[in-house]
């Protein structure tokens, strides 16, 4: 399976969010296919269903109910197979010890979200850019 042929998993409780990722990464012409969960328990049980493909990438929000976005690092991080998985953190937290705690928990990058929607399709170009020649586990 090559990385395009994997889907992105953004992990975000906003509707509105997971949509505005879908159509950046539609307008870049990116290939892979957005699964959207609303929270890290959502996304846990999608990355731990033995029929899903491992995602290229998890785009992660820490903002969410049930589960946030730093207790689904800590137990991805924890767990033996999914801790090589590629996550950023994507998220409208400017806080310096979500930045902290993010990367005490081996997160690949942290991106503020920003507000325009031009500069939020520049933010995925780069993410798109990266990951497509950044060889995967």
């Amino acid at each position: 399976m090559t990385p395009s042929d994997r889907p992105i998993l953004v992990v975000d409780d906003d509707e509105i969010g997971v949509q505005t990722v879908r159509r950046a990464l539609q307008e870049l012409q990116v290939p892979n296919r957005v699964v959207g969960c609303n929270n890290g328990e959502a996304a846990l049980a999608y990355l731990r269903e033995p029929g899903n493909p491992r995602p290229a990438i998890v785009l992660l929000d820490l903002n969410m109910p049930v589960m946030n976005g730093i207790e689904f690092l800590r137990i991805v991080k924890a767990d033996e197979q999914l801790r090589r998985q590629p996550i950023v953190v994507l998220t409208t937290s400017a806080e310096q010890q979500d930045r902290m705690d993010s990367f005490n928990l081996s997160v690949a990058g942290y991106v503020t979200k920003p507000m325009d929607y031009c500069r939020f399709v520049q933010v995925m170009r780069h993410i798109d850019q990266y990951w497509t020649i950044s060889e995967l586990p």
